[in-house]
Order: structure tokens, then sequence, then C-alpha cells
């Protein structure tokens, strides 16, 4: 993500390589997430509620860079990744409800908000869907919902992290939790971006 970001707003995206990386940056935050949703006792322990909040705060964080970066259509859309994941988790959240109705109706308009749109979404969903109950139903589905981010991508780069999501579904790791590192992280690392930027701008360089 970073390296994809440094090529965008530093070097204006010249660098194939690195945007090519940074499709896979979106498919494996939603595997993590959707599979830390996932845990039986989610709905019961309110972690849907917490997730949300977090997500709203550091997403309203990340704003001012992410603006001030640009690149947006009208210079405020789309909002960005960590809205797409909160609309994610407030989705995921009505289904664990028993809410579909209203869990479609915040997929179709939460998705037309924010950024990798209704793909991104629907690839949370499947992942939380598999990780609770695992079905070729929901495995193919979630591999279609990461090829159609070839559609906001313009490349099929997404795909080529499905390998690492396979194996991470299946691999019992135990690990320790750091649930705020990419919180903190994202809008702190746009915001370090934004300031590297000032400089060159100073010295001449051209953003697009």
């Amino acid at each position: 993500m970073t390296i994809d970001h440094v090529n965008k707003y530093l070097f204006n995206g010249t660098y194939p390589a690195a945007f090519a990386a940074g499709r896979l940056a979106l498919p494996i935050f939603a595997l993590v997430m959707a599979y830390n949703l996932a845990r039986p006792d989610s709905l019961a322990r309110g972690v849907y509620r917490r997730t949300a909040g977090r997500l709203v705060a550091f997403g309203v964080l990340a704003t001012p860079a992410f603006i001030a970066l640009g690149g947006l259509v009208a210079g405020i859309y789309p909002l960005n990744i960590v809205f797409t994941l909160l609309v994610a988790t407030v989705v995921i959240h009505l289904l664990d409800c028993d809410q579909p109705a209203a869990a479609v109706t915040v997929f179709g308009i939460g998705g037309a908000l924010v950024e990798f749109w209704w793909p991104a979404i629907g690839l949370c969903v499947m992942v939380w869907l598999y990780a609770r109950r695992p079905s070729w139903t929901c495995l193919a589905l979630g591999i279609v919902c990461c090829a159609s981010l070839q559609v906001v991508n313009g490349n099929a780069w997404a795909l080529a992290a499905i390998p690492v999501l396979l194996v991470a579904m299946r691999w019992k790791l135990t690990m320790r939790r750091h649930r705020w590192v990419f919180h903190v992280y994202y809008p702190v690392h746009l915001m370090g971006i934004w300031l590297i930027r000032i400089p060159m701008a100073k010295a001449g360089y051209l953003f697009f």
C-alpha cells in the first residue's frame, strides 16, 4: 500500500510494478478484517460496533490528507479505503443480525460512495461467509468479486492475492493481534506523503 501511494502521489504513477503490487492491498485487508469479524462471538461481544467506531474515526482523520493529495472526482469522491472497510463491516453486522434487506441497502448505497466500490464490499462479505461456513459457492463468489476489481484497477493484479488468501484461510497461525496498527498507520502515512510533497512542489515537481 505504501509503495503504491508513494508511486501514485510522489511519482505520478510512473512505476507500473509499484501500482501492480498495490492492487494486492485491498484483498488482503478484506481477508484480515473479515476473518476477524467471523469469530463466533463477534455479535455478542459488540465487535462490529467497536470496529465500525474505529473505522469512522480513522477514516475521518485520513480524509484531509486523502483529499489534499488529489486525484479525486470533484476533489472529494470517492471516500477512502477505511470507509470501504466501514461499509463492509456494517453490511456484515446486518447480515449477522439477520437483516438482509438492510444489508443490501447499505451495500448498494455505501458501495457507490467508497474506493473500490461494490466488488470490495462483496469480497469482504464473501470472506466472512467463507470463514463462518466454508463452501464452494462463497469461494467462487469471492473470486468473482476479486476479479471484478479489474473494473476499478484497470488490470487483474488483485487476483494475485488469491493464493495468499487461500493459504491464509487454511493456515492456523497464532500471533498477537495489533488491531490499531492499520488504523493509525493509514492516516499517518498519507499525512507523511502530503508533507513530503510540499517541498517537492516548491522545488518545481508537478503532480497530476
